[in-house]
């Protein structure tokens, strides 16, 4: 599973031809959960309030970014880097 960004103790990544809707996974510490690019709700698992927070912020800044690496996912391409939050 490439990662694809990391910032604040966080790790951002996809698998390579996961299932549908659009999402990535998000990880802290022993936290870890599925978001939704779309919506930026959480599919499955959990992450502490101020994580996700920071998680959906850095994801609206970067929801195409995140669509294209979705689509090199499916297509089990390697996707690019994505900047951090600053």
């Amino acid at each position: 599973m490439p990662t694809i960004s990391t910032f604040y103790g966080i790790l951002i990544r996809m698998f390579f031809n996961d299932h549908p809707p659009p999402h990535f996974h998000a990880r802290y510490g022993e936290f870890e959960a599925t978001v939704e690019i779309g919506t930026l709700e959480v599919l499955e698992g959990q992450l502490p309030h101020r994580a996700l927070n920071l998680v959906r912020e850095w994801a609206m800044m970067h929801r195409e970014e995140l669509l294209e690496d979705w689509r090199f996912c499916r297509e089990n391409t390697v996707p690019t880097r994505i900047e951090p939050l600053p």
